[in-house]
């Protein structure tokens, strides 16, 4: 049963106030039980056999995403290009052996990104390094594995870098992170192209091709080409095709010095549904935000008289966000009459930070009633000892009660990722279903995990 339809019908045929429009699929729906269901399985079976919290990951919908990116490619550009899995989003082996058999590469942020991918059999040509700062140990541990390219961001980590080449006489493929200055329409702490950015070397200024040349004058380095990314949460196509052109102005002037441009990664940023306010798109929506940047690249191409570039970007979020959803058990209900109604669940803020840093809207629906309107508003509230422990305020949920099920949607991406031990909670493990199969992904801490890195000096034992 289609949850929207539910909710719909309810709001008209009812007379109720409240309702939600959430995006379905046919791996997240109500089945006969009135129970949410993913990928096939029962949301409450799942907490009752992993307990909650459980973040919990739908297989079938990740490959979904990760093949419209790649056949997309594939069909309107020649298959000329490469889908970089972003994964900051959600990172663990089994996100990247999934990345590995649909054919990706991926991108990490790290050493201990690099680590688990390395440690998951992800082969090292199709891994790009990125970061701001990459430590000199994440550079090193980068050429040691072997990585393809790594995309350079600053004049520090480029003399760096080719040091460490010269030492080990090799020579490292790079790109170079560029700011076309876009400011894209979404939170400003993920805008990441501004003027004002701590990324990349901006065009506007000409920073970015005074690095180029300098970069040109390493021996070590192999200048592939160029990198940018321009924000998170992005729906509106003309912020790409926008920040495409301004990359190809550019690349049309450095052609005029002799230099050609063999590669260049869009980086990613495309919106996701997270809230009644946000755009619905099914997975093969997203094929039109990248047709419309191939469009873009090759319009301009034929323009400045260029050499189409192969091309790569880095879906990350759109990937796996709508791919998850986490589990909780409510426990307390406290209502302040006339002012708000609180239901506190099993986790909170350690688990998923978003709404305390971003103010991050998310859905929720109580899993074991999930066919009931949503009649109230409430502020789900977390565990911890902070009064700005919430998941989320004024929310559209059914009539809860004590021992009931939520399920907060589209929690795959920044969750788990951003997860803490803060009061020294333990983090959700993880599981992947398929076919109403799930498995662990991520084991579940235990006390002994927290603890094991402590050390008790002797003195304080007296």
């Amino acid at each position: 049963m289609n949850l929207r339809v539910i909710f719909l019908t309810a709001r008209r045929n009812r007379g109720i106030i409240l309702g939600m429009d959430i995006h379905t699929r046919e791996t997240l729906k109500i089945n006969e039980k009135g129970h949410l269901e993913i990928g096939g399985a029962d949301c409450v079976a799942l907490a009752e056999r992993f307990s909650t919290p459980l973040y919990v990951f739908d297989e079938v919908h990740i490959r979904a995403m990760m093949r419209v990116y790649r056949e997309t490619i594939d069909r309107e550009y020649g298959g000329y290009g490469c889908v970089l899995y972003a994964s900051k989003a959600f990172s663990c082996m089994a996100m990247y052996g999934i990345a590995r058999q649909e054919g990706l590469g991926v991108d990490v942020v790290s050493g201990g990104e690099l680590y688990t991918a390395r440690k998951a059999g992800f082969p090292a040509e199709k891994i790009y390094m990125h970061g701001n700062n990459k430590l000199p140990s994440e550079l090193e541990e980068a050429l040691d594995a072997g990585v393809g390219h790594i995309v350079v961001d600053s004049m520090l980590e480029a003399d760096r870098l080719e040091e460490m080449c010269k030492a080990r006489g090799k020579t490292q493929r790079v790109l170079l992170r560029i700011n076309p200055g876009v400011e894209a329409h979404t939170h400003h702490f993920v805008q990441t192209a501004t003027p004002d950015s701590k990324f990349g070397f901006s065009i506007a200024n000409g920073d970015a091709a005074r690095m180029t040349e300098h970069i040109l004058s390493l021996p070590h380095l192999e200048l592939r080409g160029f990198h940018c990314h321009i924000g998170s949460q992005i729906f509106e196509k003309e912020s790409f095709s926008l920040a495409a052109e301004k990359c190809l102005a550019f690349l049309a002037e450095l052609k005029k010095s002799g230099y050609t441009c063999e590669e260049l990664n869009m980086g990613g940023g495309f919106g996701v549904w997270y809230a009644e306010d946000d755009r619905m798109i099914p997975p093969s929506g997203y094929a039109e935000y990248l047709s419309a940047l191939i469009g873009t690249i090759k319009t301009g191409c034929a323009k400045y008289g260029l050499k189409e570039p192969f091309l790569l970007i880095e879906p990350g979020r759109s990937i796996v966000a709508e791919a998850g959803i986490t589990l909780y058990t409510v426990g307390a209900i406290r209502e302040i009459k006339g002012l708000r109604k609180y239901v506190a669940v099993d986790g909170g803020m350690f688990e998923n930070p978003r709404y305390c840093l971003y103010g991050s809207r998310y859905t929720a629906i109580l899993a074991n009633k999930a066919n009931e309107p949503a009649t109230e508003r409430v502020s789900l509230a977390g565990k911890c000892c902070e009064s700005g422990d919430l998941l989320g305020v004024d929310m559209p949920l059914a009539h809860a009660e004590t021992g009931d099920i939520i399920a907060v949607l589209t929690t795959g991406a920044y969750n788990y990722a951003m997860a803490s031990n803060y009061n020294r909670n333990l983090i959700p493990p993880a599981v992947l279903v398929n076919e109403g199969e799930a498995e662990y992904i991520i084991r579940p801490q235990t006390y002994e995990d927290l603890t094991r890195n402590d050390i008790l000096p002797d003195r304080l034992t007296k």
